[in-house]
């Protein structure tokens, strides 16, 4: 597709939630449309705006208030809390926002918002403006959620065994976290339970993930919400079809040195476990010593990225680096995940990782931690089968022998082979995705076409 003119060129306002798993692949998806000819804002709260160090020149920043400007989200005291004022403050200060761009040149064609920010699209439809719900959780989880809001699931779960339309049977340690501690706080399985509140309100409804990968439960979606478009994955080119080369990463996150890779390099092909639980997860003392010994015990390569906070939580006289080992505070996940050294991935399970994974063709161990975690680290197990979920003792720790035993599974045995095989496949069929005539690169022409032919 041709690029457009500067004069007829379609803009669109990407309101993303404050936090980089949120941030990264909408800002990635805002790339892709840049590229077809429409104008990008990103918008998101003037607090976490101070962390976007690199937002590529061309795609403009505006902010929204959540009411904690200046301390941030810890203010607020609980996620509650916050949430109540994100939604007052936020909305009152978008309106004022698209009311401001409304009287400038920067006349907003549609509106992308974050599909946890319901209240986004009624405020975009008192402008007549156009709004897609931008969907950051996988389908499965995206099903879950939604069944709660019919009233066909409810929280607590009484059931053990979980059926809901086109999703593999379900047990307790697959759902999320949320359904567990809905007893004492139900605001958070509430919170995500309202983005599904006017769903079907929204001209469009996209999500990161790639039909391939979720085949019939997109078949299914779609005769419920007919503009449902899957629009993934949403990472840097450089990392799935290299028809960028020059998009290397997210675009958001200050540059830093990677001696991770300068380590990588001397090391033989698929000798390396690469150890990370992303940005928010933390595990208490006795996990981290757990997995320090096994990483010590074991006898292949490992890099481990603990940060800066859980430092502290490794057991003493733990070398952070040595020959064998090396542990950062932080990576590029990415060029970490591509590099041949790596023999398999030890991973919380978040959405964002999943996907990398399985773009990057690099079997998994799942350590989930909360959330969406656990419903993610079945599907890697048991549906796509590229990893194994280490078991959990009854103080639910993983202990070391038993992650002794999923790393050999992996790197020495013929089930190590066939999950490596399976991911390659999985990894084939997100590239095709993203290609000429894929079903994501497809969806997003039908998307901008609409933008500048509604």
């Amino acid at each position: 597709m041709e690029k457009k003119s500067i004069t007829s060129r379609a803009h669109c306002l990407v309101l993303a939630f404050p936090g980089q798993g949120h941030i990264n692949p909408m800002l990635q998806f805002s790339k892709l449309l840049e590229r077809q000819g429409v104008r990008i804002t990103l918008v998101t709260t003037r607090f976490y705006s101070k962390n976007l160090q690199n937002v590529p020149p061309s795609i403009a920043l505006e902010t929204i208030s959540d009411g904690f400007d200046e301390v941030g989200p810890q203010e607020a005291g609980s996620p509650k809390a916050y949430i109540d004022r994100l939604c007052q403050v936020g909305s009152e200060t978008f309106h004022e926002l698209l009311e401001k761009l409304g009287k400038s040149r920067n006349h907003v064609d549609c509106v992308i918002y974050d599909s946890f920010f319901p209240w986004a699209l009624d405020v975009t439809k008192r402008f007549g403006i156009l709004g897609a719900s931008y969907l950051t959780q996988n389908m499965t989880v995206n099903n879950i959620y939604y069944h709660v809001h019919l009233g066909t699931l409810q929280a607590p779960l009484k059931e053990h065994e979980i059926s809901l339309p086109k999703l593999p049977k379900l047990q307790h340690e697959d759902m999320p976290s949320f359904f567990f501690t809905y007893e004492e706080d139900p605001s958070m399985l509430d919170f995500f339970v309202v983005q599904f509140s006017n769903i079907d309100k929204a001209d469009w409804i996209l999500c990161n993930t790639y039909y391939e990968l979720d085949k019939e439960i997109v078949d299914w979606i779609m005769e419920i919400w007919p503009k449902f478009r899957s629009i993934g994955p949403n990472i840097p080119s450089l990392f799935l079809d290299k028809r960028y080369e020059n998009d290397q990463d997210y675009g958001v996150t200050e540059f830093k040195r990677d001696e991770c890779i300068e380590w990588l390099d001397d090391k033989p092909k698929g000798s390396v476990v690469y150890v990370s639980f992303g940005s928010i997860a933390t595990f208490g003392d006795e996990q981290m010593e757990e997995l320090a010994c096994c990483l010590k015990e074991s006898l292949g390569y490992f890099l481990w990225v603990v940060r800066a906070s859980e430092e502290t939580k490794l057991p003493k006289g733990f070398e952070k680096k040595t020959k064998k080992g090396l542990v950062v505070t932080w990576c590029s996940q990415l060029k970490v995940l591509a590099h041949e050294a790596i023999g398999c991935f030890v991973t919380h399970c978040g959405w964002n990782s999943t996907l990398e994974t399985l773009c990057l063709g690099v079997p998994i161990i799942a350590i989930p931690f909360w959330s969406d975690q656990s419903t993610n680290a079945k599907l890697m197990a048991d549906v796509w089968k590229i990893g194994i979920r280490a078991p959990i003792d009854d103080n639910k720790v993983v202990r070391r022998e038993a992650l002794k035993h999923c790393i050999r599974e992996i790197m020495e045995n013929e089930k190590g082979k066939e999950m490596k095989s399976n991911a390659i496949r999985w990894k084939t069929l997100a590239v095709k995705a993203v290609s000429d005539d894929g079903s994501s690169h497809k969806n997003i022409l039908e998307f901008t076409n609409n933008l500048f032919h509604p």
